[in-house]
């Protein structure tokens, strides 16, 4: 299919900042063995994909904004246009050689999301959306699940670790889903979690403690194929808030409601 220029400034910078991150992903395991691990290794890669991606984003549209993971925000003389952008999602997953892990790039326009993707170089698979144009995975529409009941759907969440987030709260919260849904996942990378739902592979996810290049992408993602998409507690500015609930209609509302409760027990 014919991607709009946009979306195609976005594929070429995510394929050029792929090729070095499966070239690295290939090294990881050589370095499991080492004493020092493949941690510092990881990190440059990181920095790595992150500077390639600035780059290539720049000189196609130069001016635009560009905050990232690694490097923070670099204002640009255009100030309605800001590139949302997580160069390595998934870190703790590629550290240890796992292939759940993304490329991540939204683009905000005077504050709002109007263009997404996801791309995960392992699997070579590429998430796209752009506002009022659908959303697609490897140029094939994709929708979210029509599933309508919590006891058929399978859910993802986001598990908080030592040193970060409320572990207590998340433990109220895992319960409370997992005595409704079919099934609970934690797969570690929040933007392939969000495209997996756009997709509908999940039916649902939740996640606390979140940085807006965590959610760009997925978010428009998940509203271009028919979905819901919010903060934990409902409201509809997820990168403002640090969390996200996705989901169809339905299961977006009943989670809401699932982790509410939870919330208040």
């Amino acid at each position: 299919m014919a991607h709009s220029a946009l979306l195609n400034v976005m594929i070429a910078a995510a394929r050029k900042a792929a090729r070095a991150l499966k070239r690295d992903f290939g090294e990881v395991e050589k370095l499991q063995v080492s004493l020092k691990g493949p941690a510092n290794f990881v990190s440059a890669a990181d920095r790595r994909a992150e500077e390639t991606l600035f780059q290539e984003l720049s000189k196609a549209r130069p001016g635009y904004g560009f905050l990232g993971e690694e490097e923070g925000h670099r204002e640009g003389a255009d100030k309605t246009h800001t590139w949302v952008v997580d160069p390595l999602d998934g870190t703790t997953n590629f550290l240890h050689g796992i292939p759940q892990f993304a490329i991540s790039i939204g683009l905000e326009r005077d504050g709002a999301v109007v263009a997404g993707l996801i791309y995960n170089p392992a699997t070579d698979e590429m998430f796209v959306a752009e506002k009022g144009k659908g959303a697609f995975l490897n140029d094939q529409r994709i929708r979210v699940a029509a599933r309508k009941r919590m006891l058929d759907s399978v859910v993802a969440c986001g598990l908080p670790h030592h040193g970060r987030g409320n572990i207590a709260l998340a433990h109220k919260e895992t319960v409370a889903v997992q005595e409704q849904a079919a099934g609970l996942r934690r797969f570690g990378a929040a933007a392939l979690d969000l495209a997996w739902v756009a997709a509908g592979r999940l039916d649902g996810y939740w996640e606390r403690d979140l940085k807006p290049w965590d959610i760009a992408a997925g978010l428009i993602l998940v509203r271009e194929a028919g979905g819901y998409v919010s903060d934990c507690d409902g409201g509809d500015d997820p990168l403002k808030a640090g969390s996200v609930t996705a989901g169809n209609e339905t299961i977006h509302k009943e989670l809401l409601k699932l982790i509410k409760q939870a919330g208040t027990a």
